[in-house]
């Protein structure tokens, strides 16, 4: 299937990007890697009327770390984060989950996150961590929390005319960090997704931050009351099922409910015992 016709225009500029995505409003689409708006495209989910290439705007692609933070530009591939040595290492264990190498070669850390599909690795690993993004627009920049950024399924709190330019990922030096998941086929979207960064202090956890994803409509942080404990098997175990226990879960195409809820207590609780082992 082919998408509707669209004007394609490819500014040299990030100036002359955000005066063609203000200038056409929402009938404009960014296109950085594509790999999340083509097959939408092609579905006729999207009908934009024009599209505006990044592809050629300098300065976009570049990954550096700087006051505990490691910034990720908007035409940074997937596959090159993954293989940097400053990214941080929840990511670096989320990142192989992310579809194929095929597409993480083209596909953008940024465009995932701002495509905010509830079952995408990186926006849940953005949330855990902290992090944040950069947006431009015509009229200036803004940074947006993480917590702050996702609403609902593929909804943000991006207005119109505003392009995520950087993402920010707090690297959390001596954290203990997990990413879990489990799909019906390597590369699928999770059915369940889970992650957890301790930061742990004379044996007990100092700081916890535990995040799901796939079973909810946005990637979300969960309260666990770690804070104080020293985590065992049996503690993982019933935090897993206290997160899981008062989610409203529906059947669906690949996993009843119960089976979703089920798979969802046991990955939170391998993330808070991987990461409590790295941390401790």
């Amino acid at each position: 299937m082919k998408p509707p016709p669209f004007e394609l225009l490819r500014p040299e500029s990030l100036e002359e990007a955000l005066a063609a995505l203000a200038e056409h409003g929402d009938d404009a689409k960014p296109l950085a890697g594509g790999q999340s708006l083509i097959p939408v495209l092609n579905m006729r989910l999207l009908r934009p009327s024009v599209l505006v290439d990044l592809n050629r705007i300098a300065g976009l692609d570049a990954i550096a770390r700087e006051n505990g933070h490691v910034r990720v530009g908007a035409l940074v591939r997937q596959r090159a984060l993954e293989r940097h040595l400053d990214a941080p290492a929840l990511v670096r264990g989320a990142l192989p989950f992310v579809g194929h190498v095929v597409t993480r070669n083209r596909g953008t850390v940024c465009g995932s996150v701002a495509h905010a599909d509830p079952a995408a690795e990186l926006p849940l690993c953005l949330v855990v961590l902290g992090g944040s993004v950069v947006v431009a627009s015509a009229v200036g920049r803004r940074e947006i929390a993480a917590d702050d950024l996702f609403l609902a399924h593929f909804t943000t709190t991006l207005q119109t005319g505003e392009l995520v330019v950087e993402s920010r990922w707090p690297v959390l030096d001596g954290w203990g960090v997990a990413f879990e998941e489990l799909a019906q086929r390597h590369g699928d979207y999770g059915l369940s997704v889970a992650a957890a960064a301790l930061r742990v202090e004379d044996g007990r956890v100092a700081e916890a931050r535990v995040g799901i994803g796939s079973v909810v409509h946005r990637p979300l942080l969960v309260e666990t009351a770690l804070e104080g404990e020293t985590v065992t098997s049996e503690l993982a175990r019933e935090i897993g099922e206290r997160v899981a226990a008062p989610l409203e879960l529906y059947d669906n195409l690949h996993a009843p409910a119960e089976y979703q809820r089920r798979l969802t207590a046991v990955l939170v609780a391998r993330a808070v015992e991987r990461a409590w082992e790295q941390a401790a």
